[in-house]
């Protein structure tokens, strides 16, 4: 069985002062009780049989934290990826090396297109990839001829009403879509969609099998998902839900 490795970064001490776009911010946030969240989410992902590799960190950068978005991986192929926001370019610092260090070949996301992983949501070999915010025409097509040869499909969806198509819809271990109606711009791009009643509910990391990681903050979906099957872990995170984070942002799956 291949191991189970996950790409993480430790939270900079100028969290509170990361990007918001499509929230207002809601408290001041604190950065010893982020690290100490950080730290159980990577050990609930050890819990649950995960190796983690640490990114080397970034303090200067604030959002360095959601290493998602600085990096897309399929089958041997990792894309670096170029953030729409120019002040987040920056961490993708020690990102390439970490990758290439688990074997993957390495291409980059060029000027003029901008790629954020967190507009990446793989299932099988469908890749949807959201455009309207981070992410632009010229990253996606990019992205499409990073993994030229791979069998998937690369298709653009629309985004306009949160930072990141990740922070509408994510797939459940079945290829269910889950999302939070009201943050979705078009459900009927999916044949198999599952509305969910909180928005920090729409944010699941698959951990194997029917296993699924999600925020504290969406018990009734927690629920939901339990009542479907799946084994659900919930973890606190409420410090980077203040800067527009979520659980998906904060690991890369990789592939051992």
């Amino acid at each position: 069985m291949h191991r189970r490795l996950a790409l993480v970064r430790r939270p900079s001490p100028r969290l509170a002062e990361g990007l918001v776009t499509h929230i207002a911010r809601s408290g001041a946030v604190d950065p010893d009780l982020a690290l100490r969240q950080w730290r159980e989410y990577v050990e609930v992902l050890q819990r649950r049989g995960w190796s983690v590799i640490e990114a080397p960190p970034v303090d200067d950068c604030p959002d360095g934290v959601f290493v998602e978005d600085q990096v897309v991986v399929h089958g041997d192929v990792a894309v670096l990826c170029r953030s729409g926001a120019p002040e987040r370019r920056a961490e993708r610092v020690g990102v390439r090396e970490a990758v290439e260090s688990q074997g993957y070949r390495v291409t980059e996301i060029e000027e003029p297109g901008t790629l954020d992983g967190g507009d990446v949501l793989k299932h099988g070999r469908t890749i949807w990839v959201g455009v309207g915010g981070r992410t632009n025409a010229s990253g996606i097509e990019q992205l499409r001829a990073a993994l030229a040869g791979h069998r998937v499909e690369v298709l653009p969806v629309p985004v306009t009403k949160v930072l990141h198509l990740k922070s509408a819809v994510t797939a459940l271990p079945d290829g269910s879509i889950i999302g939070y109606p009201p943050l979705v711009d078009d459900p009927t791009v999916w044949d198999r969609f599952l509305a969910v009643p909180e928005e920090s509910g729409a944010h699941v990391v698959l951990l194997g099998g029917n296993s699924v990681l999600m925020s504290a903050a969406a018990p009734r979906t927690a629920q939901l998902l339990e009542s479907r099957g799946h084994d659900v872990t919930t973890v606190d995170i409420s410090e980077f839900e203040k800067v527009e984070g979520c659980v998906t942002c904060l690991s890369v799956r990789l592939r051992g």
